[in-house]
């Protein structure tokens, strides 16, 4: 009886040992679906904010275009007092500032070259913006496009 006792105890052995393979097994498989689905996860998100920024990338490519519309209009404003034009050019920025679009207020500012482009230096305080000749525009906080200005020399300089 001892032979079938030990085959018995070595059967019961082999069962516990063969469970714990499983389990490891198991756990494994579990981290590794784990790992996967956080790598998922990440993948979705980093996608997600690649196709906004994609988005708002166009966008600017497209508000780049048509700055140059608005500026004519502006321009034509200028010369003719006309109703219908002032409120074109009026739902023209609304819509723009609605995507996020704000011009860049600088007249009689210190010149700053991060957002302005010195095009003339004529009499005036030094590094103060005397004149706008083109206006700039910020997109979300970064620069679509610089003001284009003309600087004070400052003194008899």
């Amino acid at each position: 009886m001892t032979d079938d006792a030990n085959n018995l105890n070595n059967d019961n052995k082999a069962q516990v040992n063969e469970v714990e393979i499983l389990k490891r097994q198991l756990a494994e498989m579990e981290n590794d679906w784990k790992r996967a689905l956080a790598d998922y996860k990440n993948l979705e998100k980093r996608a997600i904010e690649e196709r906004g920024e994609l988005i708002l990338f166009g966008i600017s490519l497209f508000a780049v275009k048509l700055l140059p519309v608005l500026d004519s209009l502006e321009m034509l404003e200028t010369h003719l007092n006309d109703v219908g034009l002032n409120l074109t050019i009026k739902e023209f920025k609304q819509i723009l500032k609605g995507e996020g679009i704000l011009e860049i207020g600088v007249l009689e500012k210190t010149f700053d070259p991060n957002n302005m482009e010195a095009i003339e230096v004529v009499e005036g305080e030094k590094d103060k913006v005397m004149g706008v000749l083109q206006k700039g525009y910020l997109f979300k906080e970064k620069l679509l496009r610089p003001a284009r200005v003309k600087v004070g020399k400052g003194g008899n300089a």
